[in-house]
């Protein structure tokens, strides 16, 4: 089938594996990924962009099979001279890996757009489907914790999720603007699908940029959000945690209120079945289906599931 019109916000590896399934199903021209780039920050003298470069390595089917982030095969000849001359070796960069941020470095110094970037880094590994950073201008996340404002790769890489959350600063405190192909997607699209990444830190940067709020209240798309909560824990990352440190229920529910004002259905896991109808008083419409995506299989049903209950 041809399908609608998708376009995909996404963070990491939860929202990649979606990703995934949904480039099984839907032809480049019918599906869009847009990236979180909150979590983007400067290396080694090297620009990283953890989730743009997870999805480009999951769709192209170089991703790490274990970890779900990384590149398969990967050696750490770099990482282990960087310790062995007692340089930060707290956040790991493979030796194929550190390519792709020595190539894009070499690129946005010429002058290119990160959109631009990306476009050619993920179409050179064989990636068809158009990745999009959510802006190409830098939108670092604060996390902001009992022990103080801190960078989101410490708190997340480096202090391994510790500290207790209290909030967050997006897009560094500034106002950005999504890019323009990322409005005229959405402005284009039959279905906006928001998949089951961390609300806080990885979809929230994306929805609060500046115009983001009146881009889709124009849209025609309804809007499908992806529980990333399932029986009351999150399958991968910290998104629970935050939760309870935030004051919230890890919940369905939660999740529901976070998305009401922007969601016309939410997708929830079977192990949430029962919640499916008090959600209808927050969320228009609610469908259950199987939302671990432990194989390609899971995660193609998922994509069909997403794609059938539209409209």
């Amino acid at each position: 089938m041809s399908g609608p019109k998708v376009v995909y916000f996404s963070g990491g590896v939860g929202g990649a594996k979606l990703a995934l399934g949904l480039a099984k199903v839907l032809p480049p021209e019918r599906l869009t990924i847009v990236a979180n780039t909150g979590d983007d920050f400067e290396h080694l003298g090297f620009p990283v962009c953890p989730d743009i470069d997870t999805l480009v390595y999951t769709l192209s089917c170089l991703a790490n099979p274990q970890l779900g982030w990384g590149r398969r095969d990967e050696t750490s000849a770099f990482m282990d001279t960087i310790r062995q001359l007692g340089g930060p070796d707290w956040f790991f960069l493979g030796d194929r890996d550190l390519a792709m941020h020595a190539e894009r470095r070499r690129r946005l110094g010429e002058g290119e757009s990160l959109t631009a970037v990306t476009a050619a880094l993920s179409t050179a590994l064989g990636v068809e489907h158009p990745i999009l950073p959510m802006t190409d201008e830098p939108t670092p996340t604060i996390v902001e914790t009992a022990d103080g404002p801190l960078p989101f790769q410490d708190y997340f890489v480096r202090l391994r999720a510790g500290p207790a959350v209290t909030g967050f600063t997006l897009h560094g405190g500034r106002k950005t603007r999504p890019s323009g192909a990322v409005l005229d997607a959405i402005a284009e699209a039959d279905l906006i699908v928001i998949g089951p990444s961390n609300p806080y830190i990885s979809i929230d940067p994306i929805l609060k940029l500046d115009g983001m709020g009146l881009a889709l209240a124009q849209a025609p798309a309804p809007v499908t959000v992806v529980s990333p909560i399932v029986g009351g824990t999150a399958i991968k990352g910290p998104t629970a945690k935050m939760m309870t440190e935030l004051g919230l229920d890890s919940s369905v529910e939660s999740v529901a209120r976070h998305y009401g004002d922007i969601a016309d259905r939410l997708v929830i896991d079977t192990a949430d079945g029962a919640s499916a109808e008090p959600l209808r008083n927050i969320v228009p419409a609610v469908s259950v289906t199987g939302t671990v995506m432990r194989t390609l299989e899971d995660r193609i049903a998922l994509a069909r599931h997403v794609l059938e209950t539209h409209g």
